[in-house]
């Protein structure tokens, strides 16, 4: 990606300025996926859909399930079913997803940008999410940004799942940095509660599940919640 004169300087000042405090200069940054850099909500519900659907169990509306995801799949479906359900369900969620995760991917407004903007400026970049670490690779080679990430960690590529203390300590070994040194994006109290796991920043956009309301109730500092990325890289880097 190609920075226009004014982005690089931005991107200057924040980065380089030695007037600027260290914990307000990260190195590495990691991004959340759905809801963050993705929409793949609708892909999702077809997976619950097909999931209860299977079993005779009532499907909740699209409107009830985008409200209680969050975590990841075994979370939601704690939420919508009896737990005597739960791992017969979730087989049949994978089993769906494997099949249709390529479908219905959107990058939303601002992925692009943010990332590569990011990348130009220096900084490590990586994505860090519980969605299944080669489905998010794939995903992320399918929409073009596969070539701008250090680091694409998933579930399944370790024992853990964010917010795990342990999860993200891997994560910042693997991307280079520490937690005074980075920062985390996403979209949901799971980012915020990742990031705080180690003391780490954290910025948050609504184009997830979760409102600008939701998401300070849950301590998120409200000089730190941006309605999408575009707004947030403007705030928080400095992108132009």
């Amino acid at each position: 990606m190609r920075l226009s004169t004014a982005c690089r300087t931005a991107v200057t000042t924040f980065v380089d300025n030695p007037s600027t405090p260290q914990t307000s200069r990260p190195r590495g940054v990691f991004f959340d996926l759905d809801g963050t850099l993705i929409d793949h909500f609708h892909t999702l519900y077809r997976c619950y859909e097909y999931a209860l659907g299977t079993l005779g169990l009532p499907v909740p509306s699209l409107e009830t399930i985008r409200r209680s995801v969050g975590g990841s799949m075994e979370v939601t479906l704690g939420k919508l079913i009896p737990e005597a359900h739960i791992p017969r369900a979730a087989a049949l969620w994978r089993a769906k997803f494997d099949e249709i995760h390529l479908e219905g991917v959107e990058p939303l407004p601002g992925a692009e940008w943010i990332v590569r903007a990011a990348r130009a400026a220096g900084l490590r970049t990586g994505v860090f999410t519980n969605k299944l670490g080669h489905h998010s690779r794939g995903i992320l080679r399918a929409i073009g940004l596969a070539d701008d990430l250090d680091l694409v960690l998933g579930a399944g590529d370790t024992p853990y799942r964010k917010p795990q203390r342990e999860f993200v300590q891997i994560a910042l070994e693997r991307l280079g940095t520490t937690a005074d040194e980075s920062i985390m994006i996403g979209d949901s109290p799971y980012d915020l509660d990742t990031a705080r796991a180690v003391g780490m920043r954290c910025a948050l956009v609504t184009t997830g599940t979760h409102t600008a309301g939701e998401l300070r109730a849950a301590g998120a500092d409200p000089a730190m919640i941006h309605p999408d990325l575009h707004a947030l890289g403007r705030a928080v880097f400095g992108f132009a």
